[in-house]
């Protein structure tokens, strides 16, 4: 009997192997095929995605936000500061994609996720400001 349980209890923590796990998500270039509870399989074209056109989209309403600001010296400190930080991340992009080798794709990468850190800390700062009376600003932060 003792012989028994032990062989039981090593059967029992036999590893499978990687291969014998199901894989729930597979990606096809731009289909996602995913596994339901029930074992049956979605098909769902997932939306293209170009980051060079949404910061285009975001710099426009950068520079849409800085127009609108009042013309005093805090204004004009911001909306100085917001357009050169929040307008620079399109054009840093556009550097990351000429970059000449892995490690300078990477360095201009840093460059352009350090300029976007500084516009939301900037459009943090014009949120929480008292004077300021811009409703969209929390939407974009």
């Amino acid at each position: 009997m003792g012989f028994t349980s032990q062989r039981l209890q090593l059967v029992l923590k036999k590893k499978t192997l990687n291969a014998e796990h199901p894989t729930p998500n597979v990606e096809f270039g731009t289909w996602r095929v995913t596994e339901n509870l029930d074992g049956a399989y979605l098909a769902i074209r997932r939306p293209a995605y170009d980051l060079g056109d949404r910061l285009l989209e975001f710099a426009a309403r950068i520079v849409e936000l800085t127009e609108s600001l009042p013309n005093t010296r805090a204004g004009n400190h911001i909306a100085g500061q917001l357009l050169r930080c929040g307008t620079s991340s399109l054009y840093n992009h556009g550097e990351v994609e000429a970059a000449e080798s892995r490690r300078d794709f990477l360095h201009k990468r840093r460059v352009c996720l350090r300029e976007l850190r500084e516009t939301k800390r900037w459009l943090r700062l014009l949120a929480g400001s008292t004077r300021s009376e811009h409703s969209r600003i929390s939407i974009a932060v």
